[in-house]
């Protein structure tokens, strides 16, 4: 293992749509979704401890997770969490941790990478993340991982790359060309067909100082107040100064603020297996099925006629399923969703229709 060599773990995202198992106070990061035993941030921190030295291992969270975070990574020291007192999506999260990390060792390189991802194939997994960090620790490059497409996705964003040879070590890693967000299923078609395009897996891995560089130029007003001349990190006076960069911050995407703008980009083409779990029918493909396909967990379902459904609910409730196909039926905390599986995407306005209406004590 590299001394120079860092992890970022993001971990503090709601979860929401996988509503009503997770909730703002219990995002979907830190329950055990997969049921096996481990909650998602417990699997990737396992993951990542493979080839990262404990101590180089930080997890930046919402400062309301800290509890969760004692509680399922008792191994993780104090300060190396680095606590959020507002959610202001990724960049000022990684500029928060990326000047942390260089106030400490300016030589640094870095993975950024979300805690809540599936990796089927680890080995392969880890052994990518290796040929990034060497790259990137010879190259002033901002890097990304793109997976290789296998159908026509239209709940991920697409990196296209174009074939050029800047790294003879590893040709699977080219210049970036574009970004595009979530595209319709024709679109989608289009950009499988091409061969060109890759799905954006929101894994980073860059140096300290590339990633400096690039919020200076790029996104100045939120490198600026993340500074080490504005925030005496690891020291004990660096949460209140941390208190004071968020209220003045602005929400704004790592890939918005920075990766679309710079002229640095590179992707690592990469087929290890991946899943950002986005959506119920998402975490449905990696779960066990019954003789119907139906996905079953409680102890009181009875099921006819009835497949390809994920059924989850309380081991004390009788539930009854007849003529049902392609459901999501999950029930927690007195609040029972049930919708189809193709249209789920719709959660979103029924999340927010249930604030509205309902009262966010229910999210």
């Amino acid at each position: 293992m590299n001394k120079n060599q860092y992890c970022v773990i993001m971990a503090g995202g709601a979860g929401e749509r996988f509503w009503p198992i997770s909730k703002g106070n219990h995002p979907k990061q830190f329950i055990d979704i997969l049921e096996d035993g481990s909650t998602l941030i417990q699997h990737t921190y396992r993951r990542l401890s493979r080839i990262f030295l404990p101590e180089n291992i930080l997890v930046v969270i919402n400062e309301q997770y800290l509890s969760l975070v004692y509680k399922q990574l008792p191994q993780i020291p104090r300060e190396n969490i680095l606590c959020e007192p507002a959610r202001r999506n990724t960049a000022p999260c990684i500029a928060y941790a990326c000047h942390k990390i260089a106030a400490k060792n300016p030589d640094a390189v870095f993975l950024v990478a979300p805690s809540d991802h599936v990796i089927i194939n680890e080995t392969d997994f880890l052994n990518t993340l290796q040929v990034a960090m060497d790259a990137v620790s010879q190259q002033e490059w901002l890097l990304t991982l793109g997976i290789q497409p296998s159908r026509p996705e239209t709940g991920y964003g697409y990196i296209k790359f174009r074939e050029t040879d800047p790294y003879p070590q590893d040709t699977r890693i080219q210049k970036v060309s574009t970004f595009t967000e979530k595209p319709n299923v024709e679109i989608a078609q289009q950009f499988l067909e091409s061969g060109d395009y890759l799905w954006n897996a929101g894994i980073f891995i860059w140096s300290a100082s590339s990633i400096i560089h690039a919020l200076k130029e790029h996104l100045p007003e939120v490198n600026d107040l993340f500074k080490p001349e504005v925030i005496p990190y690891n020291t004990s006076k660096e949460n209140a100064a941390i208190q004071q960069a968020y209220f003045k911050c602005r929400s704004i995407s790592i890939d918005y603020g920075v990766m679309e703008k710079a002229n640095n980009v590179y992707v690592l083409k990469s087929d290890f297996g991946w899943s950002d779990l986005g959506t119920w029918g998402s975490l449905f493909a990696f779960l066990p099925k019954n003789d119907t396909n139906n996905f079953v967990s409680g102890n009181n379902i009875l099921t006819y006629d009835s497949e390809n459904n994920l059924v989850k609910t309380p081991d004390n409730k009788l539930v009854v399923l007849q003529g049902l196909e392609g459901y999501v039926v999950v029930e927690n905390d007195n609040i029972l969703l049930i919708c189809k599986k193709d249209e789920e995407k719709r959660l979103r306005d029924i999340i927010n229709d249930v604030r509205l209406n309902k009262g966010g004590h229910y999210l």
